[in-house]
């Protein structure tokens, strides 16, 4: 972008003109024309085509993630892309912060790995919200602990696992976690002058805001680059079908978790009989002993059951489906 004047400048620049301190002509001789220098040893390997295909693909996976992990964390979530670039690995490792959320992932079948990068305040704000908390990041950043990273593994193995579906179209990967990192030292996957395209993410958990950023290195992409362009993508998207829809949305049904309780039975006693309940008391049911217990799923009442043990725990057998009437 060249240089914006300001309106004093204009003004200024105007005045000159009009009283004969500048002369145009001897100003245009005088102009040195715009080059711009190229740097051999760096060739930029990824194109404006390939960064927007990129783009393509990020955005259907940001649209995964949030769901998956508005799921996950029981908290509103919003994930867009915000730019890619290509840069130096050296530019990439040295840009980072210490200590900082790195998954290193082999990108099978693909030669090579890639980083998934974290933001800080990020990583912490999912761990607050994974142990009851609201989701609030941390004031000052301070190192991981071994159960931290053992929260930060898992939500980094969820991440890298939704990368299948937005890559179907280029290639069919299997990501495999290698590792994650908290130190940029021992993130050298590649050698530092090497191109990585890196396709940044920003991501809003609640109150939270923070970059998430998907470094691929040209070493790992070199082999599937013909097929990252915008007219192979759209030959090859295929509108899912109906039932593929509908399977779809069965299986995350069926992973949601719901309470399930089995009522033995109830009673109405006085405030003065409750009053004076000690240890070994009886209190009467409305049930009998041989009588079907009814069991609840959430507030619904969907089955019938006798009473029963399980190895040491207390069980029921179901004996009866109530369904819904038409």
């Amino acid at each position: 972008m060249g240089e914006v004047l300001s309106q004093s400048e204009i003004d200024n620049l105007l005045a000159a003109l009009s009283t004969g301190e500048l002369d145009v002509d001897e100003m245009q001789e005088k102009g040195d024309k715009q080059i711009k220098n190229y740097d051999f040893n760096r060739p930029t390997k990824f194109s404006k085509e390939h960064l927007r295909t990129l783009e393509i693909i990020y955005e259907h996976y940001g649209r995964l993630l949030s769901t998956n992990l508005s799921v996950f964390l029981r908290k509103t979530i919003q994930i867009n892309v915000a730019s890619s670039e290509t840069v130096t690995f050296s530019e990439f490792t040295n840009a980072l912060a210490n200590p900082v959320v790195l998954g290193i992932v082999n990108f099978q079948p693909l030669n090579g790995t890639i980083i998934i990068e974290i933001a800080t305040n990020l990583g912490f704000t999912i761990i607050d919200r994974m142990l009851g908390g609201n989701g609030q990041p941390l004031e000052r950043n301070r190192d991981f602990t071994e159960i931290e990273m053992t929260i930060i593994e898992r939500m980094v193995v969820m991440c890298m696992t939704l990368m299948r579906d937005p890559w179907k179209n280029v290639v069919n990967i299997n990501p495999v976690l290698e590792r994650v990192e908290t130190n940029p030292q021992f993130a050298q996957i590649i050698s530092p002058g090497d191109m990585i395209a890196i396709v940044t993410l920003n991501v809003k958990i609640g109150d939270a805001e923070g970059f998430m950023n998907v470094c691929l290195p040209y070493f790992t992409l070199e082999s599937v680059m013909d097929k990252l362009n915008t007219k192979y993508w759209f030959s090859t998207v295929q509108e899912s079908n109906e039932e593929d829809y509908t399977a779809y949305i069965e299986s995350m049904i069926k992973r949601v978790e719901v309470p399930v309780k089995a009522i033995l039975g109830t009673s109405t006693v006085s405030v003065n009989d409750f009053m004076g309940l000690q240890v070994g008391d009886v209190i009467r049911l409305n049930t009998h002993v041989d009588s079907e217990l009814d069991v609840y799923v959430g507030n619904i009442k969907k089955f019938t059951a006798v009473p029963g043990a399980s190895k040491d725990a207390y069980a029921v057998r179901v004996t009866n489906v109530i369904r819904e009437e038409n």
